[in-house]
């Protein structure tokens, strides 16, 4: 290796070698990667660089081993299938590398040569689309190519400097915007992102991509009456568009408005009825209203058409009143084993397995298969619980009585929100359509402005920074505090029915109590506790929608569940006579008097309907919407115990000490 490579990092060694590459000096790059690697054994980046270059020198096995040792470390490495793509395709093998090309867009569709390959394949069926998205990213500056690749590797930060110093010599150019939009959403800080797509799209009314972005926005922050608005303009603008067409659809849904949803998705499906996703989110607008047989058969119909969509057998499993066929079982088993099924299917395909297998009392069997997909979950998403230790800890630590004491002065006076808290799988969905049932108290969704305004108060953080909130909080002015909380009463207004009381009913809202106390000192909260093992083992079988990262890893769920009861503690210390524990044990074991306790709680009169509430019509969207639409019953109490020899790590992480 050249002097000045001794020395130097692995990312500058594959920095110079990609330059020796694209000037043909390919044995020199090849010696140049295998000595780096000698030093850095397994290094990733550097033996995908190796293997382009044995592809180029015509050395396609050895490239391709190298190849399958990356996907089997990193199986979203998007470049990795392109060369695969490449490989075959020099070998002639057409169909093998159409599926690797389609792989790696499917995580990366800014791959320019994926497209350009694809686009050019004559026997190519989507050889249109291909064409079109050469040309798009053709268009595009070679900066902002860049930049929407790195979003794709998640790269973000690198992507938003990237970004940031474009926009400083092109401040309006309507594809930048979006781009530092979405940034903004994917670092949560969804208030930037609604204004510059709001932005963008003065300069730009046509731009339908910043158009789409805002609508999904506006849903994220759960604007759902403006989302719909938007979503209007855009199908008004091309409507032929069954895309567009979709996003009215989801918006109308969002609005509650779930007949209209089914009609637009009917609309959808009856230009074409092989759209297999359509049918999947017709199921889910069906479900949601009730009307649970429509939705199986919309669920059996998206996977007749894509038999390997595992989310349509989870979607049947995540019923819990569905029991699979004997030839459903056969096909979930077949594709969940099968090498060419993509990781998301596997991960679906693995929790309906458990899920059927557990209804069998094949317990080893199932947890076998709970076990697998939340391993796989896991590893896309890398949960890191160091943030989450270091706010709850900070909060012990900065706020105590003495705290809340001194700004007892602070925040909105409203009495109106009942925010429900704990964790998932924990009974809040319960005590929500308990509260709903009564005339005083609106339900609606797990509202996500809590968190929301938490991530606005702590900005952009790398990871590895000292996070601003929640210790921000012992800063805020009196006044702040206050125009905070009637914010929150003004953006939750359009969720209400015109109840004097609402709930919010998000889980993860127990990790910024002192917050709530601080803009809604009057607002009621009521901590949803259930059994550990309980409610741990139940979130392990639970795929959630979004969020929840810390569940995929019996450890990781064990030791939240730990800091959670850790903090609640400390709330009783330092506000005491705010919270009022619910247990789901004791509702299910006596529902009357614990449903008189919480009425009592949030200053209610007692309603028979409350009692009743499995009577209640309204729209569920959580997954107990069919538990809930049924009596009380004590079945689940205690399913952990079926596979007790395999909790050992779950036991471990709750019994350790903070």
């Amino acid at each position: 290796m050249p002097d000045q490579l001794n020395n130097a990092l692995p990312e500058q060694i594959i920095k110079q070698c990609q330059l020796l590459i694209n000037k043909g000096r390919l044995s020199e790059a090849s010696k140049n990667i295998d000595d780096m690697l000698t030093k850095n054994p397994g290094h990733i980046e550097g033996i995908y660089c190796l293997s382009v270059c044995q592809r180029k020198q015509g050395k396609h096995a050895q490239a391709m081993d190298n190849l399958a040792h990356i996907l089997s470390k990193m199986p979203e490495h998007a470049r990795a299938h392109q060369e695969q793509g490449f490989i075959h395709k020099a070998l002639g093998e057409t169909t093998k590398a159409i599926v690797a090309f389609e792989k790696a867009l499917v995580l990366n569709p800014t791959l320019f040569g994926s497209w350009r390959v694809l686009a050019d394949e004559p026997n190519y069926s989507k050889r249109q689309e291909a064409k079109q998205h050469v040309d798009w990213l053709a268009s595009l500056p070679p900066a902002l190519v860049s930049v929407s690749s790195l979003i794709y590797q998640k790269k973000l930060h690198r992507a938003e400097k990237l970004c940031r110093h474009f926009l400083k010599d092109n401040p309006h150019q309507p594809e930048a915007m979006r781009l530092l939009a979405e940034l903004a959403s994917k670092f949560q800080i969804l208030d930037d992102a609604e204004f510059l797509l709001a932005s963008c799209l003065q300069f730009e009314p046509t731009y339908k991509r910043a158009r789409l972005d805002y609508v999904h926005v506006l849903q994220k922050r759960q604007k759902f009456h403006k989302a719909l608005e938007q979503a209007k303009i855009l199908l008004d603008s091309d409507p032929n568009n069954s895309n567009l067409k979709i996003s009215l659809g989801n918006a109308q849904q969002a609005t509650g408005d779930f007949s209209s949803a089914v009609g637009t998705f009917e609309s959808v499906l009856h230009d074409n009825q092989d759209n297999y996703s359509v049918l999947l989110t017709l199921g889910h607008a069906l479900k949601t209203m009730g009307r649970v047989e429509d939705a199986i058969k919309a669920y059996r119909k998206s996977y007749s058409i894509k038999p390997d969509f595992g989310d349509a057998f989870w979607s049947l499993a995540n019923l819990k009143t569905y029991r699979f066929s004997a030839d459903e079982r056969l096909q979930m088993r077949e594709y969940e084993a099968s090498s060419t099924t993509a990781i998301n299917d596997k991960i679906h395909f693995c929790f309906a397995l458990g899920k059927d297998l557990e209804d069998s009392e094949h317990f080893d069997e199932a947890f076998s298969f709970y076990h697998r997909g939340n391993k796989l979950k896991n590893e896309q998403d890398r949960y890191d619980s160091k943030p989450i230790d270091i706010s709850l800890d900070t909060q012990k630590n900065d706020f105590d009585a003495a705290f809340f004491e001194r700004h007892k002065q602070s925040g909105c006076s409203a009495p109106d929100p009942i925010f429900i808290v704990g964790l998932p799988r924990a009974g809040s969905t319960l005590l929500e359509q308990i509260l709903s049932s009564h005339s005083q108290v609106d339900g609606t969704m797990e509202l996500a402005n809590i968190i929301g305004l938490a991530h606005r108060l702590n900005g952009r953080q790398v990871a590895q920074d000292t996070p601003r909130y929640p210790g921000i909080l012992n800063n805020i002015s009196a006044d702040n505090l206050t125009k905070m909380g009637e914010l929150y009463i003004e953006e939750t207004q359009h969720h209400r029915q015109g109840a004097i009381f609402f709930i919010d009913k998000m889980p993860n809202n127990f990790r910024h109590i002192a917050l709530i106390q601080l803009i809604l000192p009057n607002a009621k909260i009521i901590d949803a506790r259930r059994n550990a093992l309980s409610c741990c083992f139940s979130g392990f079988k639970q795929l959630f929608g979004e969020g929840q990262q810390f569940s995929y890893d019996l450890g990781d769920i064990g030791h939240y569940y730990r800091k959670y009861v850790e903090i609640m503690d400390h709330w009783d210390k330092a506000l005491p006579g705010k919270i009022l524990r619910v247990q789901y044990e004791d509702v299910v074991a006596d529902l009357e008097t614990q449903v008189r306790r919480i009425l009592d709680y949030c200053g209610l009169p007692f309603e028979q309907a409350c009692i009743d509430f499995h009577s209640n019509k309204r729209a569920v969207r959580t997954p107990s919407s069919e538990q809930v639409r049924q009596p009380i019953y004590q079945s689940g109490l205690e399913q952990w115990r079926n596979y007790e020899s395999h909790l050992e790590p779950l036991k471990k992480a709750l019994s350790e000490s903070g």
